[in-house]
């Protein structure tokens, strides 16, 4: 019998990446740390120069030109969660991962647009004064998951 409580997956992706080492750094912790799949949403990307361990490869990658593209999209059952310097965001130290979840983080110029921050289910951020460079930020979200998974 499988037991619900251990089920769980998560992707991982940028919302109008800005540079191709940003995506390919991120693509390559989350091969690391046990990503279902990658996407990306938007076309400022031309190709995945720092994805070393030819992440695309080895799990499902997806793209999507739209923000509209992608949410409709999303697995049954997946929490969006958006990294986001929010008032309103949850501080990672505190913050409970879903389960089932999709991390979306947007470019270091202009963060997560304003639509993805309304239709994110959940919200985290960093306790930190400026913004991380995405790919950084990413990876410590999926350590942290990786850290406090299916450990409560």
């Amino acid at each position: 019998m499988v037991d619900n409580l251990t089920q769980g997956f998560f992707g991982i992706g940028i919302q109008n990446g800005k540079t191709p080492e940003n995506l390919g750094v991120l693509w390559r912790s989350a091969q690391n740390m046990g990503a279902s799949f990658i996407f990306t949403i938007g076309n400022r990307y031309a190709k995945q120069a720092c994805d070393t361990h030819k992440a695309v490869g080895a799990m499902p990658y997806f793209h999507y030109p739209t923000f509209e593209d992608f949410y409709n999209n999303l697995p049954k059952g997946a929490v969006l969660v958006g990294v986001e310097l929010e008032e309103n965001a949850a501080p990672l130290e505190t913050f409970v991962h879903p389960r089932r979840c999709v991390y979306l983080l947007g470019a270091e110029d202009h963060g997560l647009s304003k639509k993805a921050i309304e239709k994110a289910q959940q919200l985290v951020k960093f306790d930190t004064p400026l913004s991380l460079n995405v790919s950084v930020a990413g990876s410590i979200v999926m350590y942290d998951r990786n850290s406090k998974t299916f450990k409560r």
